[in-house]
């Protein structure tokens, strides 16, 4: 079973950057496609960027030309770059891991990890 951990996040003025990070166990992780996912209070979590085993990586329009999204496949992770953050990028990170790219896009995982609080102050 695929386990992730998030790390990362923190407090950042608006316009700054962080670099997430997502540590992939349990699982073969160089044929995993991985997605970057986030949850503000009371909205449902939202898939921000996702990337294919072969490193192929889409965006939400939200973050496009802000995020990259990458992967380390000898260290099993994969980062998120977050530049000019928005104080709508506030939210709880969570990343998650699959074979199928089809479900890496709808989130229907069995489970999640902790996540990495982001909080952007305007």
């Amino acid at each position: 079973q695929v386990q992730v951990v998030e790390s990362g996040g923190g407090l950042v003025q608006a316009g700054g950057s962080l670099r997430l990070s997502c540590a992939v166990s349990g699982s073969t992780f160089s044929i995993n496609a991985i997605g970057w996912y986030r949850q503000a209070p009371g909205n449902q979590r939202e898939l921000v960027a996702s990337i294919t085993s072969e490193g192929s990586a889409s965006y939400a329009d939200s973050v496009k030309g802000r995020f990259t999204i990458s992967r380390d496949n000898a260290k099993s992770t994969v980062y998120l770059q977050m530049n000019s953050l928005k104080p709508e990028d506030t939210a709880v990170y969570y990343c998650n891991a699959h074979r199928r790219v089809s479900v890496v896009i709808t989130g229907d995982f069995r489970s999640w990890g902790q996540g990495t609080q982001v909080t952007v102050s305007s």
